[in-house]
């Protein structure tokens, strides 16, 4: 008989932080989500646009610890996080106006279980200029922040995590791809998939 699933430990409400995106948005235009890792590949919600943006102050990072979705309590796995600092290059995604409510409702049951993100309203760049969209941050100060890791540690996560919703090396390699399905290259990531060997 297999023992149910861990629960997710919780370390914020995610309600209120729900609320205050839902007021900073106000609901009068269509809503812009901002995808950097799996939303790229696994958006789960209709979209009537995407661009290819960067945003500058954040960068991706391999860098945040996933006991549910892509390793165990036992053996943690890592899910990528938006740190702050340098720039990001990613996608971003028009919801309409109409949808928008919902697709937040739909956004933080996937993101926000843990209310582990500081969700934030970024400036994007796109080819037909800058839109506010709204991203999943990691603060530094945050229990899931792995913080610097050696490539052996790397190497260690990509033999043996696994989660609910498959492996570490899995969720990073359809990231990779799905980035470079919008041409974009992320020499970062690349490195890190290099070590997998």
């Amino acid at each position: 008989m297999q023992s149910p699933p861990s629960p997710v430990p919780v370390v914020r409400d995610p309600a209120p932080m729900l609320e205050r995106t839902r007021r900073e948005w106000g609901g009068h235009e269509d809503l812009w989500v901002f995808g950097y890792g799996s939303l790229i590949w696994r958006p789960e919600f209709d979209h009537i646009e995407h661009r290819a943006a960067r945003v500058h102050g954040w960068h991706r990072a391999l860098k945040m610890w996933s006991r549910i979705n892509r390793g165990t309590p036992e053996c943690p796995g890592l899910v990528f996080a938006l740190l702050s600092g340098g720039s990001c290059q990613g996608v971003v995604f028009r919801v309409p106006r109409a949808d928008g409510h919902a697709v937040l409702e739909r956004l933080w049951a996937r993101e926000m279980m843990s209310g582990v993100y500081d969700p934030r309203w970024l400036r994007c760049d796109t080819p037909l200029g800058p839109v506010s969209a709204l991203a999943f941050t990691l603060s530094r100060s945050s229990p899931n922040f792995t913080r610097a890791l050696s490539d052996e540690e790397y190497r260690r996560v990509f033999a043996q995590s696994c989660g609910r919703f498959g492996t570490t090396l899995d969720y990073a390699q359809q990231t990779f791809d799905g980035l470079k399905r919008h041409q974009i290259h992320d020499k970062a990531l690349a490195r890190l998939l290099k070590l997998a060997g």
